[in-house]
Parts: C-alpha cells; sequence; structure tokens
C-alpha cells in the first residue's frame, strides 16, 4: 500500500529534484513514525528500504523516459519543420503545383493549382483520385473546348496525356490558356505543374501578327512591282487580293476590283471582250473553279479585244483558294508567227534550192558513175594487153641469159609490174571514193590468207635482204576477202618498201573479243607530225621515192577500205625505231562457212541489152524523177513516171502494163506514203524487187519499211547503187 503510495506521489513529470524532495518528506515522515511507534520498528525499517529501492528503479525510469521523449521529440519538431518547409516552398512556387503518390491519390497542392478554374478548386482536398480529379475538370464551365470536342472525349484525352506523360496546352474562357506538365517522382507517384501562358501566347500572336502584316505589305509591294497581272481568291471563290497590272491588262472597273468581289461577277464583266485559246473552253474553267474536277495546275491563253495576247496560269493554295497570274506574251506570239511565216517562206527556198542541188547531184552522180565506168573500162582494156607485155618480155628475159640484154628486159619487166600494180591502185581508190563499192561480208580463215601472204612477199623481202616473219593464226574473221587482202597486202608491201635493213613482222593478238593483225617493221619510222598526211592520196614519205616504187595510193586504200568494212585502224611509230599499223576485226566461230575467195575481184562490165526490163518511178520532185529516168533509159530500161501514190495505181490500170520493179519515193503528194503505196502495188500486180527512196534517216522510218519488208535506198542516191538494183533484180 505504501509501495502504491509512492508511485503515487511519485510523478515523473515533475523532474528529479521535485520528486527527490518529496522522497526526502516521506522518508522524515516514515522516519517520525518509527520513532513514534517504537512497537512497529521492523516493519517501518522494511518498509523505508523498499522504498529506497523503489525510489531508484524509479529514477533510472525516468531517465529512460526522458531520454525517449527528447528523441521523439526532437523527430516530430524535424518532421514538423520538413512538412513546413515543404508546404512553403510548395506555396512559394509560381505555378499551379499538385502531387499524386503511385496510387494516383492527391496528396497536397498549393493554393495556385486549378486557381483559375474557380468551380474546380473547392472541390480538391487530399485523398481524392486522379480520375474524380480529370472529371470534375472535365466538367468546369471555365475551360474553353477546342471545336467539336465533348466534355467525355476530353477527359478520355486527358488520361490518356496522364498516362504518356506529356506537355500540353488547354484553353481556357476569355482567351486564357494554361500549360500543363506532368513528371515522374522516384517513387513513382506524379507532379503536376500548371503554367499560365497566356501572356506568351497573346505575345506570339502580335508577334505573328505584326510578321503576317510585314509580309502582307512585302507581298503587296512585290505584286505591284511585277509585270503579271495577278488575283487572288479566297475558298469562297471571292476576290482576296489583287494588284494593279491585272487591272490593266483586262480592262477591269476599279470599282470591281474590291475584296470580296464574287469571281462568278469579275468573269462575265471581261467573257465579253476576250476569246479563249482553241482546246479550252469558259465550261472547262467554270468546272475548275467550282472544284467539281480536281485542281491540278492550270494553263491557257486569251486574247483581248484590244488585241494583247494573255497566257494564264492558274493554281490551287491551301484552304481550297486558287491565285491566277495574266502574263502578256504579245510580243513573244507576235515573234513565233513571224518565225512561223519567216520558215515557211525559207522552207520553200530550201526547196527551190534542194531541188537545184538535187539536178546537180544528179549530173554529179551520173559524171562519177561515168567516171568509174570510164576507170573501169580503161583499167580491163589496159590489163589485159598489160599482162601479154610481161609475158613477152619475161620470155626475151629467159632467152637472152647472161648478155647485157637481159638486165634491159629485166628492167622493162620491172615497170611493167609497177604499172600493174599502179592500175591496180588506181581502180581501187576510184571504186573507194564512188561509196558504191559493194563488199560481202562474211567469215574469213586468216590460215588461208596469211599462207598466200607469206608465199606472196617471201621471195620480194628475201631480194632485199630482209627477214619476213608472217605468223600463223588458226582464227576466222568476219570481213570482206577480197578487200581484208588488199588491205594486209599494202600494209606488207609499205614495210618492205620502207625498211632498208632488219626484220617485218606480221602477227595476230587477241584483244578483247577481237583479234588484232600488226605489222611491225624496223624501218626509220614516221614523225609525229606526218602521221595524219601519210593515208592521203599520192602523199610518199621519201619524196625523192620514184613512180616505180609506188604513188602514194596504198595507205589511202588502206584507210578507205577499213573505214568501208568497220575495221579499226591503228598506227604507232617511233623514228629511228620502226613503225607498226594494226587492223582490228571481229572473231566469228571456226563452223561458219568461209566466203574466202582465192581470186582478185572481176573489173564490172557493162550490161547486156536491156530494153524489155520495164520500172516504176513514183517520185514527186519533178527534177530528180527525170534525173533518175534519164540515168536508168541510158541503161536501156523502160520508165513509168509518177508523182503520186494514186496517180501510179491509175496509169497502170489504164496501161494495163505490170513493171519488172518499183522505186518509190517514200514522201509523196496525195495522201498515200511510199510504204502505202508499194503495199498496194503488191496487193494488186503481186510483188515486184522494189526499193524505197527516202532522204529520212530516222529509225521510225527504217523500221516502217522493215516491217513492210522494203528495202530502203536512202538518198542522195548513189548511181552506181540504183544502176546494180536496177540492171540485177529478177
Amino acid at each position: 500500500m505504501n509501495t502504491r503510495l509512492s508511485e503515487g506521489l511519485l510523478d515523473p513529470a515533475d523532474g528529479e529534484t521535485k520528486n527527490l524532495e518529496k522522497m526526502l518528506v516521506i522518508a522524515d515522515a516514515l522516519i517520525r513514525h518509527v520513532e513514534q511507534n517504537s512497537g512497529d520498528r521492523g516493519a517501518a525499517f522494511e518498509q523505508f528500504r523498499r522504498a529506497a529501492v523503489l525510489e531508484d528503479r524509479v529514477r533510472q525510469r525516468t531517465r529512460d523516459l526522458e531520454t525517449t521523449l527528447k528523441q521523439l521529440n526532437d523527430a516530430n519538431s524535424a518532421a514538423e519543420r520538413a512538412r513546413r518547409d515543404l508546404s512553403q516552398a510548395i506555396e512559394a512556387v509560381d505555378e499551379g503545383f499538385a502531387l499524386f503518390d503511385p496510387a494516383d491519390i492527391l496528396v497536397l497542392c498549393n493554393s495556385r493549382f486549378c486557381r483559375d478554374l474557380t468551380d474546380v478548386r473547392p472541390k480538391l482536398f487530399p485523398g481524392i483520385a486522379f480520375a474524380d480529379y480529370v472529371e470534375i475538370v472535365s466538367r468546369s464551365t471555365m475551360l474553353a473546348f477546342p471545336k467539336g470536342v465533348t466534355v467525355k472525349a476530353w477527359a478520355a484525352e486527358r488520361m490518356r496525356l496522364h498516362r504518356t506523360r506529356q506537355v500540353f496546352n488547354v484553353g481556357l474562357t476569355g482567351d486564357r490558356w494554361l500549360q500543363v506538365s506532368e513528371q515522374r517522382t522516384a517513387d513513382g507517384g506524379t507532379v503536376i505543374l500548371q503554367t499560365d501562358i497566356t501572356d506568351i501566347i497573346r505575345m506570339e500572336r502580335s508577334e505573328r501578327g505584326k510578321l503576317l502584316d510585314d509580309q502582307a505589305r512585302m507581298i503587296r509591294a512585290t505584286l505591284e512591282h511585277i509585270n503579271q497581272g495577278v488575283g487572288i481568291f479566297d475558298a469562297n471563290r471571292r476576290l482576296a487580293g489583287w494588284n494593279g497590272r491585272v487591272a490593266q491588262l483586262l480592262d477591269i472597273p476599279p470599282r470591281l476590283l474590291r475584296r470580296g468581289t464574287p469571281f462568278e461577277l469579275l468573269a462575265d464583266r471581261i467573257a465579253r471582250s476576250i476569246t479563249l485559246s482553241d482546246g479550252f473552253s469558259a465550261d472547262m474553267l467554270r468546272q475548275w473553279i467550282d472544284g467539281r474536277l480536281p485542281r491540278e495546275p492550270l494553263s491557257f491563253e486569251l486574247q483581248h479585244v484590244s488585241g494583247i495576247i494573255l497566257d494564264v496560269f492558274a493554281q490551287e493554295m491551301p484552304g481550297r483558294g486558287f491565285v491566277m497570274s495574266f502574263a502578256d506574251v504579245t510580243r513573244e506570239r507576235l515573234a513565233i508567227h513571224a518565225m512561223i511565216r519567216a520558215n515557211s517562206s525559207l522552207e520553200a527556198r530550201v526547196a527551190a534550192r534542194t531541188g537545184d542541188l538535187a539536178a546537180a547531184l544528179a549530173e554529179a552522180e551520173r559524171a562519177n558513175s561515168a567516171r568509174v565506168r570510164f576507170v573501169a573500162a580503161a583499167s580491163h582494156d589496159l590489163l589485159q594487153p598489160l599482162s601479154a607485155a610481161k609475158l613477152f618480155v619475161a620470155a626475151a628475159r629467159d632467152d637472152a641469159g647472161a648478155t647485157p640484154m637481159c638486165g634491159t628486159l629485166e628492167k622493162a619487166h620491172n615497170a611493167l609490174v609497177s604499172v600493174e600494180g599502179i592500175l591496180g591502185a588506181l581502180l581501187d581508190i576510184s571504186r573507194l571514193e564512188a561509196g558504191g563499192a559493194a563488199v560481202d561480208i562474211g567469215p574469213v580463215p586468216l590460215s588461208v590468207l596469211l599462207n598466200q601472204l607469206t608465199d606472196e612477199f617471201a621471195p620480194i623481202a628475201a631480194r632485199k635482204g630482209l627477214r619476213l616473219d608472217i605468223l600463223h593464226c588458226g582464227l576466222t574473221v568476219s570481213s570482206d576477202p577480197t578487200y581484208l587482202r588488199r588491205i594486209l597486202q599494202n600494209l606488207i608491201s609499205n614495210a618492205i618498201r620502207y625498211t632498208s635493213s632488219g626484220r617485218v613482222l606480221v602477227g595476230p593478238r587477241r584483244v578483247k573479243g577481237h583479234v588484232r593483225i600488226e605489222v611491225h617493221d624496223t624501218g626509220p619510222g614516221i614523225a609525229a607530225d606526218q602521221q595524219q598526211s601519210i593515208f592521203r592520196e599520192f602523199h610518199r614519205i621519201q619524196g625523192s621515192a620514184s613512180a616505180s616504187e609506188g604513188m602514194g595510193l596504198g595507205l589511202a586504200i588502206v584507210e578507205r577500205a577499213c573505214g568501208l568494212l568497220g575495221h579499226r585502224l591503228a598506227l604507232h611509230s617511233e623514228p629511228g625505231r620502226g613503225t607498226c599499223f594494226a587492223v582490228d576485226l571481229a572473231v566469228v566461230p571456226h563452223h561458219a562457212k568461209p566466203a574466202y575467195r582465192e581470186t582478185a575481184p572481176a573489173i564490172p562490165e557493162e550490161p547486156g541489152d536491156n530494153s524489155d526490163r520495164i520500172a516504176l518511178l513514183v517520185e514527186n520532185d519533178e527534177d530528180l524523177r527525170r534525173a533518175i529516168s534519164l540515168l536508168l533509159e541510158r541503161r536501156g530500161v523502160s520508165v513509168l513516171e509518177a508523182a503520186s501514190g494514186e496517180e501510179a495505181l491509175s496509169l497502170l490500170e489504164e496501161i494495163g502494163i505490170v513493171p519488172d520493179l518499183y522505186l518509190i519515193d517514200q514522201q509523196l503528194d496525195g495522201t498515200l506514203t511510199g510504204i502505202e503505196t508499194v503495199l498496194a502495188l503488191h496487193a494488186e500486180y503481186g510483188e515486184r524487187p522494189t526499193r524505197l527512196l527516202t532522204a529520212n534517216r530516222t529509225p521510225q522510218t527504217r523500221l516502217a519499211a522493215d516491217a513492210a519488208g522494203i528495202e530502203v535506198m536512202y538518198k542522195p542516191i548513189a548511181a552506181d547503187a540504183l544502176e546494180a538494183f536496177v540492171l540485177h533484180a529478177s
């Protein structure tokens, strides 16, 4: 009982000093009580001892309690200070601030959060869920929803933005704006910041307006200074902008050029004074303006009653408006018309000159043909007695034996050989110059040709003390055998002639699908400034060389023959070290049928009697038609003439004669072309040997002729080619 009493008297909150004083009072009271009750001294002492022990325990417990209370008070004070500091910091933020925990529950917010949403702010309190917060905000009368957006749609979009953590703007009534930004906290919570950006947006609008005004002034100034008339129309087809030039060009009264004037009113005003270009109508323009057709860029021309011609260009702008520009192209069109008239006059003059040239060409071709025939006939007539003379001289040389007459006969024989070579060279160059030399391209085995050249030139090289090596080659090439032999003969002959000592080497070399036949010598070489001129007729490197050593025609023949056959000819030479000529030839398979002929080409003879042959000549150029007729009639061929396909068909139907061959020009008078005329003749009278005469070398003409199975003879017509066809067609 005394213990409970002591416990009741001692209060830990009173402190040690005060409790100690209480204990002293109690101890003094107990001592006096013991002294007064000597009979109960033992019990009193025991109680005192217990009280002292209890006092020690109470003192220890009191110290522990004080320590705990001090720590608790310190912790509570720190938390309170932190909370107070956080609240003050959040409140000091200029933006609206709110903190949601990881469960999307509002923890706290400052007074600026949703301050502009006066009907939302009273409903915000710690513990509200984020979805409820969005629902409350979406129903606020202070929100300015975008056009066509409902409350439900706005709330759904706000939740989507919350999940993606984006920065976005929210419009408020009164032309105010909030920028909302969400950030994640370390524990998964959400911090929302609301910033009033009304002043920024208004400033941007103002700056943009100023910029647009400046741009509008610049555009206006630009429009007024350009030479084109410009009209700008909005999506409702009303005038939105223009310049003064459009009024001048279209003669539009100033009262109509005002903002908002309908396009139809302007169109009706100018329709009475303009004419649209061919192929374009007012309906097409109206459909383009109304937007019923896709508004691709539109371009057309119109002519004003004043005489000016305008080039109009229209194009759609963003927002379904459009702009039209009008450019004065009167001078350009007049210049074009003047040029067309000049071209017509020039074409007439050219046609007249062409006729003159055609006649001159025909005359030149006749002269050239006569010259070729003369050279051929003269060469043929001279070569036979020359061959006989060579035989007589050779026989006399053999009979002379070792007498002095033998040397004279040897020189005579060599002179005859030189004359024979010169005549052959003249014949070759004449044929090549005529442009009508016939070639027979086919497989040529090099082994046969090189063996023949070896047999021909080995004795000549041996007499000069030269070593001649002609290497064997088993390839087959594509060429004309006669001309290829002539090319190599001239190259080898030149190499032997101009090499005084050393060696001449002839050998093939494979080069990328071709074979290159090279002729090397150890002669004096050719200077760089001489390497072009050596291919001219009658040019010799050694000016003192005698005619018996050649007339300088060999390389001219080589160059022309290579050009005729399409063989590449190359030359490499160093003075003092020798020369190399090379000819590139296409390789063909070995099993191809050889076209090589061992005999020299026969000199063409005059044709026989052709009086029974009839040719149909359809040519609209009278001079050219007469020239061809004269050429054929001199060859004994009868000619039926016509200027058009219709005239030719009518003529044959009238006389009832079917010609042996047809010569048809492509461009004729009338409606039928040359190809159509040929097809009609073949269909009516059967197929005959035919040539299509044309100066048109385009692939289209060639393909059309090939499709009809007609061979083409190009103008200017080679007399030899024409004669060859007419006289030998069957």
